[in-house]
């Protein structure tokens, strides 16, 4: 886009849509569109998307719902960004974000969309987990560990490792049954 379009249909809008959302961050980005906007990329706003995240918990605690509308408009903002810079390059776009969590949706809720049945959240939560490993082609609990993100905050990351732990039977009161573990897998060898 070389010319900068019309934009007095923005300026007039009682309401605006997703659909504009997308359009305005492609102008933006364009060659006559904001400098700082065209300049970023995903390495140059990641930061932006975890204070955005962080900002949201914060309207979540407050419990103030106003606070929280803008925020995770702060957030697609992030999303659309990202989208638009992968969009740019021909690495995916829009509704290929789309597609993709609406068939991780559908897929991970066969209790919904399909003919299993569920006895209450634990079943749902355990059929979860299943459906993502084998998606994510996660044979063992080994391998689903290893993929917990290490970018994530230091103590989230150790609670969410405990917890994929205590699912495999790792899982003590004290130090003293998870070393009788340890001796017990060292002395089978």
């Amino acid at each position: 886009m070389t010319d900068m379009p019309d934009l007095a249909g923005f300026l007039a809008k009682e309401s605006y849509d997703t659909q504009d959302l997308r359009r305005i961050i492609e102008i933006l980005r364009a060659p006559k569109g904001c400098p700082w906007d065209a300049k970023q990329t995903h390495a140059s706003i990641r930061k932006n998307f975890i204070e955005e995240t962080y900002e949201v918990i914060e309207a979540i605690d407050k419990g103030d719902d106003a606070l929280l509308c803008e925020e995770l408009g702060d957030v697609l903002l992030q999303v659309a960004l990202h989208t638009q810079i992968a969009s740019e390059r021909g690495a995916f776009d829009w509704d290929g974000v789309t597609d993709g969590v609406c068939r991780k949706l559908i897929e991970r809720h066969p209790h919904v969309f399909g003919s299993i049945r569920v006895t209450g959240v634990e079943n749902v939560l355990n059929n979860w987990d299943a459906i993502k490993r084998r998606s994510k082609g996660q044979g063992s609990a080994a391998e689903a560990m290893a993929c917990v993100p290490r970018e994530l905050p230091a103590l989230m990351r150790a609670a969410k490792l405990q917890k994929k732990a205590a699912k495999e039977g790792f899982d003590w009161p004290g130090v003293d049954g998870a070393l009788e573990s340890l001796e017990e897998i060292v002395t089978r060898r």
